[in-house]
């Protein structure tokens, strides 16, 4: 093994395999190995200039009066007796004579350490199973690897982010997460640790990442070198700042995203949605964007109204802007074979691929295929329709769906990108499909971008995407886990989310125990970032399957606007409308916050708290903003819940006007109508 400095960086050579530890902006280093030649050359998500820190490295000669540095096995494997100790900032990495590498924070506390179980005698921890930290190995016949790296586990770590999963636990210590976009299932692999770093796997191959009691391990299946991005700070926030000004920082949220969105599966016609958004005004009701959904489209790949239902987008666009409403339009990635651009893509290479069998991706309401969105002719050939038959009818914003891709099956050995195999690159589809439409949309001289998406990897918050936690059921169950999966999401970088207010699939209009979950879950919906109602509303309405052109219609679900499940609910909802606008200025100073350094408008309480350890334990609260603390409701039948006030504040009760010193759990007060939230230190909002 030998161990040099160059261009800024620090070289692990050890036979065929080389490491770089590089500075990578403040308080961060990045770390990169190869089984080759040479270092592969994606960047993944690190894309954006950082900070230049000069390399700050000392080099100690240890004690080499132990017998072990006589030996004549050290000697065989081991050039030097030196330790290189490399610092930046906030961050020291400490490379061993053998390689191996720990990191502390600027106090010189232990952050973490690789996982080695062989033969150290230099750290006085002998254990002969073998086992490396570092661990590439070649799949035979490529000249691809097989990835491992391991960390050491703590009994004390607490580890939050990694992007949106269906489960109940914020913290994420104990689970075991495939690193892999599914519906309702997004993969972000950055990571924050109560012992004070972040943790970025930049590597968008299918594997796993678990956070077991013995050691922390991360796997690849296929890809082509080892790349990962650490970073130190005395706070979530220094952490969070560091972390986006390597992958990027989010927009400006545009005005209309700040305020309520109509959504519904879905509007069959133009008159329908022009219907629901009169009378929305009428009523007096605000609303910023409403939704024209999936199948308004002459056939999936053509991307463009069907003329029956939609004779006249253009007057449409215009009336809804005229009501101050934005309109949002859905895009799937999906190519029927019988669509007109079937045949252009497929010649062009514009599809993905399968290595074997049919290259059908999906069977439902015709036979499809995905775009290949990491291909950058693909991209400009799917804006390109979309421009021509949305954007010049005045259409601004778009629904991405199908982000994933939602392949079925997920086979993702099967499939082919120009970026190369699935297994080795799928993770970055959703990236590839948001920058299509945010670099067509700023070369037609947009500034204000957004795209609704329904995944997220690293990097895509650059491209303005709010990500929504996908099609997810209609029960207490569902609402308590999308919770945790926001919060996870925010804290993974991501800081525009929401979900489907009421969840997406059933939730029957008429039954008491679903309105009293839509309710709950409106009233949390007002204090996320993104405010949308949406949702199936089963049972669906039995008609007749409709043809236009031998292409089968999609059919609309059960009346999913305020004022659609009884009187008493909708005065209810109204006045969550109206407590939004409220606070549309207090949002909107949130969204720049966040646009300027990464800080989620959406966050788990030790963001704002990180002193108080107590803080790092509640699950079922969170801050939005730097002055709210809300406590949502997440049980049916539940009128009053326990409250965490976290160390270093005084909390007004905003329903009851009650101060009370943080430190301590109190039982707030929560009717129906009521969603629980504090108010920090006498500052003055008009919720209630």
């Amino acid at each position: 093994m030998t161990v040099y400095t160059e261009n800024n960086k620090v070289i692990i050579a050890n036979g065929k395999q080389t490491l770089w530890l590089e500075p990578w902006g403040k308080n961060s280093f990045r770390v990169r190995m190869t089984g080759e030649s040479k270092m592969d050359e994606n960047d993944w998500a690190l894309t954006e200039k950082v900070e230049d820190c000069p390399l700050d490295i000392t080099v100690e000669e240890l004690d080499t009066t132990d017998p072990w540095y006589a030996t004549e096995e050290y000697a065989h494997y081991h050039s030097t007796g030196k330790q290189y100790t490399v610092k930046n900032g906030k961050i020291t990495a400490v490379i061993n004579p053998e390689g191996w590498i720990s990191y502390y924070n600027q106090k010189g506390e232990l952050l973490t350490a690789e996982y080695w179980r062989n033969r150290n005698r230099i750290n006085r921890y002998c254990v002969p199973i073998r086992i490396d930290a570092r661990e590439l190995k070649p799949i035979q016949g490529t000249t691809d690897f097989e990835l491992t790296m391991r960390f050491e586990a703590y009994d004390d770590e607490k580890i939050f982010g990694m992007g949106q999963y269906q489960d109940k636990h914020l913290d994420k210590k104990g689970a075991t997460l495939e690193l892999a976009h599914r519906n309702s299932q997004a993969s972000v692999p950055f990571m924050i640790s109560n012992r004070g770093y972040g943790f970025f796997w930049n590597n968008p191959a299918i594997g796993t990442a678990t956070f077991a009691t013995n050691k922390t391990e991360w796997y690849a299946k296929s890809c082509k070198k080892l790349d990962y991005f650490i970073t130190a700070g005395d706070t979530p926030f220094e952490i969070e700042e560091q972390y986006s000004a390597a992958t990027g920082r989010t927009p400006m949220m545009p005005e209309y995203g700040l305020g309520y969105w109509q959504c519904k599966l879905r509007y069959r016609n133009q008159e329908e949605i022009l219907a629901v958004a009169r009378e929305h005004k009428k009523r007096g009701l605000p609303m910023d964007a409403i939704v024209v959904d999936f199948f308004h489209w002459t056939m999936q790949g053509d991307f463009k109204f069907e003329p029956r239902d939609w004779p006249d987008p253009e007057a449409m666009v215009k009336e809804l802007k005229g009501l101050g409403i934005e309109t949002v339009v859905s895009v799937w990635p999906t190519i029927d074979e019988r669509s007109e651009n079937y045949g252009e893509m497929n010649e062009k290479g514009y599809l993905v691929t399968a290595d074997r069998g049919m290259s059908y991706h999906m069977s439902w309401m015709g036979n499809t295929v995905f775009y290949d969105a990491t291909h950058p002719g693909a991209q400009a050939f799917v804006w390109d329709r979309c421009k021509k038959n949305y954007y010049d009818k005045g259409i601004r914003c778009f629904w991405l769906d199908e982000a994933e891709p939602e392949y079925g099956p997920y086979d993702f050995d099967n499939y082919r990108y120009y970026a190369g195999p699935a297994l080795q690159c799928t993770n970055t589809y959703p990236v590839g499909y948001a920058k299509g439409f945010y670099d067509g949309l700023k070369e037609a001289g947009e500034t204000e971008i957004l795209s609704l998406v329904r995944c997220a990897w690293a990097g895509s918050q650059k491209y303005g995407v709010l990500t929504w936690s996908g099609d997810v059921h209609s029960s207490f169950r569902s609402m308590r886990e999308q919770l945790q999966a926001g919060l996870n999401m925010c804290t993974a970088g991501i800081p525009w989310w929401t979900s489907d207010i009421g969840g997406f699939l059933g939730g029957n209009i008429q039954d008491e125990h679903f309105q009293e979950l839509l309710v709950r879950w409106f009233a949390w919906g007002a204090f996320c970032p993104v405010f949308r109602m949406h949702g199936e509303r089963s049972p669906w309405y039995e008609r007749e399957q409709e043809f236009i052109n031998n292409v089968r219609q999609l059919t609309s679900g059960q009346d999913n606007e305020v004022w659609s499940f009884g009187e008493e609910n909708y005065e209810i909802l109204t006045k969550y409308l109206f407590i939004r606008e409220r606070l549309r200025p207090y949002i909107r100073e949130c969204m720049k916050t966040a646009s300027e350094n990464g800080s989620p408008i959406m966050r788990p309480l030790f963001f704002d708290f990180s002193e108080d350890k107590a803080s790092w334990d509640v699950e079922d609260a969170y801050m939005f903003g730097p002055d709210l603390l809300v406590a949502p409701v997440m049980e049916e039948g539940i009128r009053e819940r326990e409250v965490y006030l976290p160390k270093g504040a005084t909390w007004k009760e905003a329903y009851t006007g009650k101060v009370y010193e943080g430190g301590q759990k109190v039982m707030a007060q929560a009717p129906i109508e009521i969603i629980p939230v504090f108010i920090r230190d006498d500052k003055e909002y008009d919720i209630y």
